[in-house]
């Protein structure tokens, strides 16, 4: 094989939106040899994959979407999960990205072919495919994490994964049992107590819920907004900013705004008192530990439903699941016809990184991370992975819209791809000293974050690694959008 046998330019695991990001922005620069490939028989990532009862965005839609292809029809402030779908397809299409999936492809590994320059990428099947470029889009939030639990394999009923529902599933008259309380649960959970005989939510640790402030948005608006462009840009104005003052304040800049942080958790506790009447079941719903340790999500119905007398919240732990119910660590036994699993996502063991992924010299990234401790340049580019770009690296996201992130990531790809383009290089490779210096800046601006001011140690925040690192980048929107634009080109090594 010769240096100028690769199959493609470059090859994106994962048919998301991060994935479409990358390959909208490769076809800009030139690169139109592209091939994407996902695991699943459609684009959309999660958005496909997720089409529970109430699924919804739980940022407002006009920040969860590209700044270059606004949106104008969304129907609701948030958005129900159908219309990113939507979105999803629109964006596949106008942008002539559909034309370089491939579905049904989940891949194995990659390794890198120093000799010859390329990645040699592995799909299940066996088929090897090379590229010039690897860019992994896998998220975050694409391995789910199945409970652990005793006799869970023996349970004679239906058993539903938030991931994997059943359209075809009619709740009604049924007694269910849902493991979970984060941001799917809190969106689930109304959906199913509406026709549900009984319903038992089994809770491990209580989530900070805020109201949603959610509207529709009337059809003489979004007209508006497909005519008039700019009103929709100021639109979203208003809820980038509202965004970033909840998060970048109250969550990175805790260390200067803990009272702003400690206001969203009276906002929390205001939300609780005015939903639930009884103290000991508000109680067991109030968080022990700081608001942004653990994701918060936003609903005007979660507290309402648990104060319903036909929903029981359950705080006791699970000792064991049998063939008709499962019992509880205080030896009650709850029977049960179905059983839901919303157990959230198996980040740091399974999703960074998602596959299999060999660099330079042998090196594992998954090994080399969990010696080393998880590290990314900018979140997008590792030392001893030559033309790797990563979309969901160690301090990629701030915890604000994946659309942010996704295009301040394609703004580096401008930056970087450029560069390689004008020297006429072959190979890209952030430098040891670049991605160090950029971790411990990292870590020092995580200093001020309530991650390490704040009392976390009861969270069990999928921010938390099993050893405390956090992977939250500690910076604004416009802050990570600057450094982007403009790092130094020194950072690379080129050939």
């Amino acid at each position: 094989m010769s240096m100028d046998s690769p199959q493609y330019d470059a090859i994106v695991v994962g048919a998301g939106f991060g994935g479409m990001g990358a390959a909208i922005q490769l076809k800009k620069m030139g690169y139109d040899n592209l091939l994407i490939v996902d695991r699943e028989n459609d684009l959309g990532g999660t958005w496909h994959v997720n089409h529970y009862p109430g699924l919804a965005v739980d940022i407002p839609s006009p920040t969860y979407s590209y700044w270059f292809e606004p949106n104008p029809r969304w129907s609701r402030l948030y958005a129900p999960g159908s219309e990113l779908k939507e979105y999803a397809d629109h964006v596949a299409d106008k942008y002539d990205v559909r034309r370089h999936m491939r579905f049904n492809a989940p891949v194995d590994g990659a390794r890198w072919d120093e000799e010859n320059e390329l990645w040699q990428v592995t799909l299940s099947d066996g088929e090897t495919l090379t590229s010039r470029f690897l860019v992994t889009a896998t998220g975050y939030l694409s391995q789910p994490r199945n409970p652990d639990i005793p006799g869970i394999d023996d349970f004679a009923g239906r058993i539903l994964h938030s991931m994997d529902w059943d359209d075809d599933y009619n709740p009604a008259g049924e007694r269910i049992g849902l493991i979970g309380t984060g941001a799917t649960a809190v969106q689930l959970i109304p959906e199913l107590s509406k026709t549900a005989a009984d319903l038992t939510v089994y809770q491990r640790t209580p989530i900070h819920v805020v109201p949603k402030m959610d509207f529709a948005i009337p059809p003489v608006v979004r007209r508006l907004f497909a005519r008039v462009p700019l009103l929709q840009r100021l639109f979203r104005f208003t809820t980038d900013a509202n965004l970033e003052v909840m998060m970048i304040l109250s969550v990175i800049n805790y260390k200067y705004f803990r009272q702003l942080n400690v206001f969203a958790s009276y906002l929390s506790q205001w939300h609780r008192f005015m939903s639930i009447r009884d103290k000991s079941l508000r109680k067991k719903l109030t968080p022990d530990y700081d608001f942004g340790c653990k994701r918060p999500t936003y609903s005007n119905s979660y507290y309402k439903t648990l104060a319903k007398p036909h929903v029981h919240l359950q705080t006791a732990g699970i000792e064991r699941v049998v063939s008709d119910g499962i019992v509880a660590c205080d030896g009650t036994k709850t029977p049960i016809d179905t059983l839901v699993l919303c157990t959230g996502f198996d980040i740091w063991e399974a999703n960074i990184p998602a596959i299999e992924l060999i660099g330079r010299d042998a090196r594992n990234l998954g090994k080399w991370w969990r010696d080393n401790g998880f590290q990314s340049y900018q979140g997008v580019t590792v030392p001893a992975f030559p033309n790797l770009f990563m979309l969901a690296g160690p301090y990629a996201s701030s915890g604000l819209s994946y659309f942010n992130t996704m295009e301040y990531q394609m703004r580096h790809m401008d930056r970087l791809f450029g560069e390689l383009q004008r020297r006429g290089a072959r190979v890209f490779e952030v430098t040891e000293r670049a991605n160090t210096e950029f971790r411990e800046r990292m870590s020092a601006k995580l200093g001020k974050t309530v991650f390490r001011q704040g009392d976390c140690a009861r969270s069990r925040s999928y921010y938390f690694s099993p050893s405390g690192e956090t992977l939250v980048r500690p910076a604004s929107t416009n802050e990570t959008n600057r450094e982007n634009e403009s790092f130094p080109l020194s950072h690379y090594a080129f050939a």
